[in-house]
């Protein structure tokens, strides 16, 4: 039995994903980002152990999440689910920070640099969309939505390295193109499907056992040195000169220090 926590769990992939390992036995923690969508996600999923309420466009409270997750763990494993698409570059967060950026990229990096001891395992849902993200990291801060899943990966990468002496896995996964409400009722690709591989992963099960610094699909690992069922993740992600980068960048932004 393990003790899992997801962001952005109130509806979903986040959602479904956690009723599932929640029937699987394990102990599942919700997140959401106000008290309604809580009550929501409680009345969704009544197995789930507790729910944490963070408005995650908000450093601050970003922040004061970590330190309820320090408080209740320690964790087995951490999804950072939570994600914001385009259309929404005029929302900014409580500090002035624009939203899109603040919950798809800052949060994963404040939560994954904060929780201490940190998990055994770390899952940055990004997208196929991330192929067409901008690797040069100008602007960070305006992202739009595929530069944010980019982001995702060179986090999931950054972290499998820093914590691969730990012991912790630390992988990226892209769910696919799902009929969810982010994805649309004519999604292509097979829900069910991406959430096996939500499993997969929060689990460290099968296929995913042992495994760091990986890009998943559909439960299969998306390496340069393994099958996928589609093209690879950009290469840009790799590159430690750029994974390093982002970090500093996030540092500097967040004001919350890169785990040593």
């Amino acid at each position: 039995m393990a003790r899992i926590f997801i962001t952005g769990s109130s509806d979903g992939l986040g959602l479904r994903s956690a009723r599932t390992l929640a029937q699987r036995g394990h102990d599942v923690y919700l997140h959401a980002r106000n008290n309604q969508r809580a009550q929501d996600a409680r009345t969704a999923c009544p197995e789930a152990k507790d729910v944490f309420v963070a408005d995650l466009t908000s450093t601050e409270e970003t922040k004061s999440l970590a330190t309820q997750l320090n408080q209740t763990g320690p964790w087995d494993a951490i999804v950072h689910n939570a994600g914001l698409m385009n259309g929404v570059s005029h929302l900014k967060g409580k500090e002035g920070l624009p939203a899109l950026f603040a919950v798809n990229t800052l949060a994963p990096y404040i939560l994954s640099s904060l929780v201490d001891p940190p998990p055994k395992r770390l899952v940055f849902v990004s997208s196929g969309m991330h192929h067409g993200g901008d690797a040069s990291l100008r602007n960070i801060q305006e992202a739009g939505y595929s530069d944010t899943k980019l982001h995702n990966v060179l986090l999931a990468f950054w972290f499998a390295r820093k914590f691969g002496d730990r012991g912790v896995l630390s992988n990226a996964l892209n769910p696919g193109w799902v009929a969810t409400k982010m994805g649309g009722s004519n999604a292509p690709d097979n829900l069910d499907a991406a959430v096996d591989t939500y499993v997969l992963l929060a689990e460290g099960s099968g296929a995913a056992e042992g495994k760091t610094g990986g890009f998943w699909y559909q439960t299969r690992a998306r390496t340069s040195k393994g099958p996928g069922r589609e093209t690879s993740y950009e290469k840009s992600a790799e590159d430690e000169a750029r994974q390093n980068k982002l970090v500093e960048i996030l540092a500097r932004i967040s004001d919350v220090k890169p785990p040593q």
